[in-house]
């Protein structure tokens, strides 16, 4: 019975005896898995002077949430008094079946959903570990797990070819840690220790008598003859890039070239004097392309700025989030040298102070960054893969073989596999920003992002990759690669029966292959990721599936024989009813046959082909 706002509500609480409360502002809405109008879901004790001491819902939250049918809102939903132990495992079993049925069907995304950590690791849920503080300093916060993510950030040092142990002496050593939050903090991370770098920041030690020593945090003062650009970097990233660059840019005040370009410089625009000046550094053939960064517009773009003193921040994509795309890292880090060394920027004094005896740091004037959400925990095992004949082709090197490479960032959570996001970040010794403090309270200086770290995370990695073999990862990489091809096959030769251009494609050597995108429902079933790119004035609805290691053949001819019914494409034109009538028992007997004469594997029960 709704009754109105301020009226008197009768109400018994588990612990004492009936009381009434005076209904809190707000609709008297069904609340919970038993649909109490919500003022009678509370306690005597949470009850002062006859109401409840909390706001009311101004409006309800099954009406304005997004529907998710096999787990009703109500059910989750948590009232005062919390659940009861058959709503709780109402509600628990509710959600348990959706997450198992999506991840048997999940392909749509650049995460590995096969895990098995549960049986090793469970005792460590009822235990806290928090890596607060860096890394490799002890603190008297013991419960962490940071001798595991020492010897985790030792391993990839190695990887990816930086020398290593770190060592706070060598400033060519690493230095690096476990994200809590993925690569988007190792982009923001790495873009900011870039920022600061390039624009002047300097950490300076004050020693006053009687008092303990600081570290201040200053900036670099322009000497006479310097650019009056000289700490103002200018960011370049493609337009294939993740959308956690533009965020991370944004949050740190860096001014891209777009932004700079369009106030400072608005009709000097060097890829076409006169018109607008881009967002991001076109791709290679542009939105229709392979997703790569165009090395030659951005090396037009970076020799305007650098011409005029600004120091060059480029972000690269090894594995970029919707083609897969690798960014052609070697030759992007030439043509910045090349192009730094012709105007002085590709290493500077920066100078502590006016007099003409200060003291100076030697910094090259330019900065790249790595986002390796994906490609930097396989690559280099696909990279050995092709060195020893099992792939015919590996994505570019990317890491610190090239010395212009200054940081770069990997998820844990998408090759690896883990049950929430984590990630590393690593750079070089010599080009970390020190905080401008330690923390006494911690006992460790805090060098990283966040304050408390995700300590379960370093043990996660730690687990996976005691578990999994150089040689073992060689050939889960090198089967993903061959599960792309496969997919990529199935779906051409789907586009080419049905007669519709599916726009298959597949950059090279990347694990997503991209597509027409289908009817919501296989959309929905196969967690496909959507994105809209317009092409020649069109815009293109694409999905696209990843080949993780989850992935298997099995569910690819499932997804294709999905997309043979006749609503799988409701907006494809020439898809009407009668031409499906036919399509389809014929394609579903040309599959029986391939699978019988061997040129489709035939499903084996039990088994993981790829």
């Amino acid at each position: 019975m709704n009754r109105a706002p301020g009226s008197l509500v009768p109400y018994r609480s588990e612990r004492t005896s009936p009381v009434t409360i005076r209904s809190a502002s707000g609709p008297d809405l069904p609340f919970g898995p038993a649909d109490t109008p919500w003022q009678k879901t509370f306690s005597g004790l949470r009850v002062v002077d006859g109401v409840p001491q909390v706001t009311a819902p101004s409006g309800d939250p099954r009406q304005l949430y997004m529907e998710i049918p096999e787990v009703p809102f109500s059910k989750v939903q948590i009232p005062p008094n919390g659940l009861d132990e058959r709503q709780y495992a109402e509600a628990e079993g509710l959600f348990r079946r959706y997450v198992d049925s999506q991840t048997h069907n999940f392909a749509g995304y650049q995460v590995t959903s096969d895990l098995d950590y549960q049986d090793r690791l469970s005792h460590y849920l009822d235990r806290h570990l928090n890596n607060v503080g860096d890394p490799y300093q002890s603190s008297s916060y013991t419960l962490n797990s940071k001798a595991l993510e020492r010897a985790v950030l030792d391993y990839f040092a190695s990887l990816w070819n930086a020398k290593w142990p770190h060592n706070a002496d060598d400033p060519e050593s690493y230095w690096g840690y476990v994200l809590t939050m993925g690569s988007s903090e190792g982009n923001l991370y790495g873009l900011w220790n870039a920022r600061d770098y390039l624009s002047g920041k300097l950490l300076l030690r004050q020693d006053c008598a009687g008092e303990a020593p600081s570290v201040v945090y200053t900036q670099a003062l322009r000497r006479k003859g310097q650019s009056p650009h000289a700490y103002e970097p200018v960011a370049f990233f493609s337009q294939d890039t993740h959308y956690s660059l533009t965020k991370a840019v944004r949050v740190l005040g860096i001014d891209t070239f777009h932004a700079i370009g369009s106030t400072r410089y608005p009709d000097q625009n060097p890829l076409g004097p006169g018109t607008p000046w881009p967002t991001e550094v076109p791709s290679v053939g542009g939105a229709d392309g392979t997703g790569a960064i165009d090395v030659d517009k951005l090396a037009v773009l970076m020799r305007f700025f650098a011409s005029k003193g600004y120091p060059i921040l480029v972000s690269l994509n090894y594995g970029s989030t919707f083609k897969g795309a690798y960014d052609d890292v070697p030759t992007v880090a030439r043509t910045v040298r090349e192009i730094c060394t012709e105007y002085g920027l590709d290493e500077r004094r920066v100078y502590h102070g006016r007099d003409r005896d200060s003291d100076f740091d030697m910094r090259s004037g330019f900065w790249i960054h790595i986002d390796g959400a994906l490609g930097a925990g396989y690559a280099p095992y696909l990279q050995m893969a092709r060195d020893a004949g099992m792939v015919d082709d590996a994505p570019p090197v990317f890491d610190f073989r090239l010395p212009e490479v200054h940081s770069l960032t990997m998820s844990g959570h998408k090759w690896i596999g883990t049950p929430w996001a984590c990630g590393v970040y690593m750079t070089r010794t010599g080009l970390q920003m020190t905080p401008s403090r330690s923390s006494e309270y911690i006992g460790a200086a805090d060098t990283t992002f966040a304050g408390s770290r995700n300590g379960f995370s370093a043990l996660l990695l730690w687990d996976y990759l005691c578990r999994h073999s150089y040689d073992a990862q060689v050939r889960l990489a090198a089967e993903c690669d061959g599960l792309a091809g496969y997919a990529h096959d199935r779906l051409l030769a789907l586009q080419e029966k049905l007669g519709i251009d599916l726009w298959v494609a597949r950059s090279p050597q990347a694990l997503t292959v991209r597509f027409r995108r289908p009817s919501d429902a296989i959309v929905r079933k196969y967690s496909l990721s959507c994105e809209t790119i317009h092409v020649d004035g069109e815009a293109r609805a694409y999905v696209h599936l990843y080949a993780m290691k989850h992935l298997t053949r099995e569910l690819v001819d499932e997804l294709v024989r999905d997309m043979r019914q006749s609503d799988a494409f409701p907006d494809s034109e020439g898809c009407g009813a009668r031409r499906w009538a036919g399509i389809v028992p014929a394609l579903a007997q040309e599959d029986t046959a391939a699978c019988r004469s061997g040129l489709l594997r035939a499903p084996v029960t039990g088994t993981r082909s790829r």
